[in-house]
């Protein structure tokens, strides 16, 4: 009951109102049965937005971490992610990707929409890199078609770090392409290629949408990469020149 609180009466019409949000392409998402939702991740409003603007209730796949922070802010934080039915994921290592997409059945099994970021972290930079193998791992378990969607606009307000949105400097386009089918691959569902492969066709598509420059990387692998790299070129720049006799 809370999730439809939320939408229509304290965050929706809020949003709305804050970032105008256009919707193209909704005929693409079914409007019964169960589908996974797919899209690229840029912003912390990624997760209210979408459920916004769709019609039918969407279950998104959260990181813990929103569960668990401290202080006040982090406990209003897991308030809403619970109360609008959201479910923690745990990010640290094989078992818990494998509870993820146990808990990611479940909702499909329901015949419900799952929201998913394949990327499995926000972009850092507003760059799109690749995606995880459990959404592809997912839908050929539940054997559901993926829609992939794409948020156009929601880095630029509200990149990562930024708690409140930057107002009037443009709009958010959430846009949804057609549905992806993948039962040729039945019975496949164990082999890790197939699975990188659909992985991989998905993440083309979202990039088809959004516009999105392509890294084919982990996210937190290209982030730890440049953190490094900056490190280098400040001691670089730090180190004492020798003066010429």
């Amino acid at each position: 009951m809370f999730y439809y609180v939320l939408k229509y009466v304290l965050i929706g019409p809020l949003l709305r109102l804050m970032f105008r949000p256009r919707i193209e392409g909704l005929e693409h998402v079914p409007e019964e049965g169960a589908a996974i939702i797919a899209g690229n991740h840029l912003s912390f409003s990624d997760h209210f937005l979408m459920p916004t603007m769709l019609k039918r209730r969407i279950t998104f796949l959260a990181k813990a971490e929103y569960f668990t922070g401290p202080g006040i802010k982090g406990r209003l934080t897991a308030f809403f992610f619970r109360s609008a039915g959201q479910i923690p994921v745990d990010r640290s290592g094989r078992n818990a990707a494998q509870a993820a997409i146990t808990e990611g059945i479940g909702v499909l099994a329901k015949d419900e929409l799952l929201g998913i970021y394949p990327e499995g972290t926000r972009s850092h930079d507003g760059r799109l890199y690749k995606g995880r193998v459990g959404v592809a791992a997912m839908a050929l378990k539940a054997g559901v078609k993926v829609v992939p969607c794409a948020m156009v606009g929601t880095f630029e307000l509200q990149p990562p770090g930024r708690v409140i949105p930057r107002f009037g400097i443009g709009r958010v386009t959430i846009r949804f392409g057609e549905p992806l089918e993948f039962s040729r691959y039945d019975g496949m569902a164990e082999e890790r290629a197939a699975l990188r492969a659909i992985t991989d066709e998905i993440m083309y598509e979202i990039m088809q949408l959004s516009g999105q420059e392509y890294v084919d990387l982990y996210a937190p692998d290209a982030k730890a990469a440049q953190e490094a790299e900056a490190a280098a070129q400040g001691q670089q720049r730090r180190r004492p020149r020798l003066r010429r006799q």
